[in-house]
């Protein structure tokens, strides 16, 4: 139950902390953090949960990441419901936080049909660049191959003791940086859904694509470092 928790505790936190510099921050004016500081704060949230929780649930935050250590040989079957259990109902919760915070500014209101409405994943008119429903599977696919490839890789025990929060953190940035005008960046299918809820209509519609694509993404990534990594 504590690992449990964690993964509540660090989904909550990464939602928060992401998608909350999104909505809150990023178009600020005079001093909004834009695309640069959304990417951060997203890599800041995994890298400084992975220091707090990775001792105790191993710092998944996402159900991708826990198929793929599952697949990757490093994650009992048996947890991967509830870890993906409580990373959903983290995510919503902070969606719910980040919902009563905005709305208490003045005129506040989301639009279901605006692109990237409340830090929502999406494609077509929903995506941020207007890119397609191909370009959106490609890139969440590629993109949480190599996420799950670079933590099974940082966290091998023949890797530097103690820097794979560092490297999955820059990562998740990377991450980002490449893909919010594509899909607005989910790689995590707890986090589109949290937000997705408070939204509704194409957001919701659109959800199937942000859980099969990074778990798709999650198992060649694994199944890859498998291969390249075995001994």
């Amino acid at each position: 139950m504590q690992r449990y928790v964690a993964e509540f505790i660090g989904t909550f936190w990464l939602v928060l902390g992401g998608c909350g510099s999104a909505v809150l921050a990023a178009a600020f004016p005079e001093v909004g953090i834009g695309l640069l500081g959304v990417s951060l704060a997203f890599g800041l949230t995994v890298l400084t949960m992975a220091f707090a929780i990775g001792h105790i649930s191993g710092c998944h935050l996402n159900p991708a990441v826990s198929v793929g250590l599952w697949i990757g040989g490093r994650f009992e079957g048996r947890d991967l419901l509830p870890y993906v259990m409580a990373q959903v109902l983290g995510a919503i919760a902070a969606a719910g936080v980040l919902f009563v915070v905005a709305s208490g500014q003045p005129g506040f209101a989301i639009d279901p049909a605006a692109a990237g409405a409340f830090a929502t994943n999406g494609f077509g008119t929903h995506s941020p660049g207007g890119y397609s429903l191909v370009s959106a599977l490609v890139i969440e696919v590629v993109l949480t191959a190599l996420f799950l490839f670079v933590i099974l890789g940082a966290t091998d025990n023949r890797a530097p003791d103690g820097l794979a929060p560092i490297a999955i953190g820059l990562c998740l940035t990377l991450i980002h940086l490449i893909s919010i005008p594509v899909t607005n960046t989910s790689v995590n299918p707890a986090r589109s859904t949290g937000m997705a809820l408070f939204v509704g209509g194409a957001a919701v519609q659109q959800l199937w694509l942000f859980w099969v694509a990074p778990v798709v993404g999650a198992l060649l990534g694994a199944l890859s470092y498998r291969w390249v990594g075995q001994r």
